[in-house]
Formats: C-alpha cells, sequence, structure tokens
C-alpha cells in the first residue's frame, strides 16, 4: 500500500535520490527536513504515514526524532538509515520506537516493504 513519507537527511543528494526512488516505488513523498526541528515542525504539518530518518542529524538524533514522531497523537512510523551499518543500531532503533533499521546502501523497495509489514 503506498505511503505518505517525510525524508529526514542533512544530505540534500540523498533526499533527492531518496524522494526518486520512493516515488518509483509508489509512495507520496510530502516532505523532506534536514534537521530534528526541521523533521518535527514538517511531521505536525503534514502528517505523513512513515519517515525515513538518518541516525546522525547536525542538531541531534534520528533516534530522537524516532520516539518522537512514534509518540504523537498520529504516530508516525519510523524507519531509521545511515552509511554506518552498525547493528547496534538495530537494537537501538526498536527501543526508540522505529520499525526498523536499514544501512543505506540496503534501502530497497523489498526492505523497506518487509520493515513497513507491506509484503
Amino acid at each position: 500500500m503506498p505511503s505518505t513519507v517525510l525524508v529526514v537527511d542533512d544530505d540534500p543528494a540523498f533526499r533527492a535520490l531518496a524522494r526518486q526512488l520512493l516515488t518509483d516505488w509508489g509512495h507520496d513523498v510530502v516532505g523532506e527536513a534536514g534537521t530534528v526541528a526541521e523533521a518535527l515542525a514538517r511531521a505536525s504539518q503534514m502528517w505523513p504515514d512513515v519517515a525515513l530518518v538518518d541516525v546522525g542529524l547536525p542538531d541531534g538524533s534520528g533516534f530522537a526524532v524516532s520516539r518522537r514522531l512514534t509518540a504523537l497523537p498520529r504516530p508516525v512510523r519510523v524507519v531509521l538509515i545511515s552509511t554506518d551499518s552498525d547493528q547496534a543500531f538495530r537494537s537501538a532503533a526498536h527501543r526508540a520506537g522505529a520499525a526498523g533499521f536499514l544501512p543505506k546502501t540496503e534501502l530497497t523497495k523489498d526492505a523497506l516493504d518487509d520493515l513497513l509489514g507491506e509484503r
């Protein structure tokens, strides 16, 4: 099922790539953010179904973003991502309320669908 998605990453080139991939996979990217503050503001304005959130942001942690987004009155499903494939991120993502964690190199339609329970 297509989802509305907010892409949160401090790298504009990655945000553009993620937007293209997600759109190709049938999702509607409703916004982008490069910081924790922008992510929280955009989420409360756009109410996306899903947020694809980088673990490392210039003003804080993607884990903190996940905790905040999943605690909203209308919770956002969060998938945390990183260029670092540290296995500890998987358990930390779940503790932060996220659907899961994916290294950016493993971001595929199937992997995302698996985390979101859409397969």
